[in-house]
């Protein structure tokens, strides 16, 4: 009798365990439509074994029905629903968390001659973007900041005047960061509007990753010969000064050519470049654009003394006299067989000239020859940048001058990316106003190198640190450009740069 009672007792367990796993099964099939049964697999194993008899399998196949058939009413009745025109709706973005060192060294006769910097910063990215119908694809993005070259905010930052305010939230906000529009018709052409992800082949040296231009992009696709062609034009509104009651000013904008292609060569090589020209069309009449590039401190690159990066005398933000040719390449292939598996690998590099430098040269040395001290005339010859580099990880992810594991765009548990160039930016090579606020500063006369390491924790979850070293290119130059880190540092000398982030990408 005792023995009837135990084998009831763990008939009665194994059946209420039976159940309960039925029922995670069916929800987890309610989530993945056309899915195996394997709720029905479960009863069928249980039945063969004995331990549940024919009645009772049936009567638990008919409660899981019943319960699967509700559970799919349920979901069906919260679902979200997408207007007419709507074809699909993706949540992507970013939350990032990030320590940071940065800092520079000022020229002698300077009251501080060692700057640094180090915060604990937060920055949230969150969209959502998707087809619609008749070939429109659409996207919309907030971030946590105002500065387009910059999402970052700082933890404890205090901005109450007069008053402490731990971690107050005055610059904690949510920005519109993209809204775009694109068309894609055919195979061979699509077009962009609004404010649009980077749509031109280039890298950080000209342009900081983190910047959205802003009006209309089209694009020429067409395969030949074993190549990839493409061709890209941008009209991009650099700036909008407003009006005045006396004057009605234009906007500023910035138009790109590019032309380039990309050849497989094999199943495991592939090489690309796209040369590309810019210029810039209007001048506005207002943060300082329309006044000639100076690109020096204060008081003199040889003097050094912090304040003089936004004073009109010593123009930081000119965009004068750039006519500028780039050219970007990479050359990628695998590595096949490693200790650490197979890999991808890239060589990578950009070189940017501007044919229109020495102009620039003359119009800053004129437009104040005391801020070149012990210099006799322009300082001509300083219209170079270019950029050669190495990276290497786990095949498999997509990697490009902002794409993979270090720029967050992917994420696979267990990948990896390391990559490291060397960068040289000449004073009066390339638009200050686009560099990458991080490596250099976002500033030009700097060269140096960069350095960066990612791994993949989870699928969504990326560590990354980045290290970069610069020091001045030439000594009778100020570092030319404007940053919202170090505003009022001008030479920079023995610039350091560290960070380490922690990532969720959706």
């Amino acid at each position: 009798m005792k023995t009837r009672k135990t084998t009831n007792s763990t008939k009665l367990a194994l059946f209420a365990g039976a159940t309960a796993l039925a029922a995670i099964a069916t929800q987890a099939r309610a989530q993945s439509a056309g899915a195996q049964s394997t709720d029905d697999a479960l009863i069928n194993k249980l039945e063969q074994k004995g331990i549940l008899t024919a009645d009772e399998a049936k009567d638990l196949r008919f409660e899981s029905a019943a319960s699967d058939t509700n559970l799919l009413s349920s979901m069906s009745a919260s679902k979200l629903k997408l207007p007419d025109a709507m074809k699909s709706m993706q949540i992507f973005g970013d939350l990032r968390f990030r320590y940071e060192y940065r800092s520079a060294d000022n020229l002698p006769g300077a009251s501080q001659k060692t700057y640094s910097m180090e915060r604990n910063r937060y920055a949230l990215r969150l969209g959502i973007r998707g087809d619609l119908f008749d070939d429109f694809n659409y996207g919309i993005r907030f971030e946590t900041a105002n500065n387009p070259r910059s999402p970052w905010d700082t933890f404890g930052k205090n901005t109450t005047t007069g008053a402490v305010t731990p971690s107050d939230k005055n610059t904690s906000g949510i920005y519109l960061g993209q809204a775009f529009i694109g068309w894609h018709p055919t195979d061979w052409y699509e077009m962009e509007i609004g404010r649009m992800p980077m749509p031109l082949y280039t890298t950080p040296m000209v342009w900081d990753s983190d910047i959205n231009p802003e009006g209309a992009f089209e694009k020429f696709k067409y395969s030949a010969g074993g190549v990839d062609w493409f061709a890209d034009f941008g009209q991009f509104d650099y700036q909008n000064p407003g009006s005045t009651y006396s004057t009605v000013t234009g906007d500023t904008y910035l138009l790109t050519w590019q032309a380039g292609g990309m050849a497989k060569l094999g199943n495991d090589m592939s090489v690309k470049a796209a040369p590309m020209l810019y210029t810039y069309a209007g001048t506005g009449n207002s943060g300082g654009l329309n006044q000639p590039f100076v690109g020096q401190g204060l008081n003199g690159a040889n003097v050094g003394v912090p304040g003089g990066s936004n004073v009109t005398g010593y123009n930081e933000q000119g965009i004068n006299d750039l006519l500028i040719l780039e050219i970007p390449a990479e050359f990628d292939f695998k590595v096949n067989n490693t200790p650490l598996g197979d890999l991808q690998a890239r060589l990578f590099g950009d070189f940017g000239y501007n044919l229109k430098g020495n102009s620039r040269a003359d119009d800053a040395y004129h437009a104040n020859p005391a801020a070149f001290p012990g210099v006799n005339g322009p300082v001509t010859g300083q219209d170079i940048a270019y950029q050669a580099g190495f990276g290497i990880g786990s095949a498999g992810p997509v990697y490009g001058p902002t794409q993979g594991l270090v720029y967050g765009s992917t994420a696979k548990k267990g990948t990896w990316e390391a990559r490291m160039y060397w960068q040289h930016i000449e004073q009066y090579s390339l638009d200050v106003n686009l560099l990458d606020s991080d490596f250099f500063e976002g500033r030009a006369n700097l060269q140096g190198v960069y350095s960066a390491f990612a791994y993949s924790f989870t699928d969504c979850i990326i560590g990354t640190i980045r290290y970069g070293h610069a020091t001045p290119i030439d000594n009778n130059l100020g570092t030319g450009g404007n940053n919202l880190d170090m505003p009022g540092l001008n030479q920079i000398k023995n610039y350091n740069l560290l960070q380490m982030d922690v990532t969720l990408r959706f």
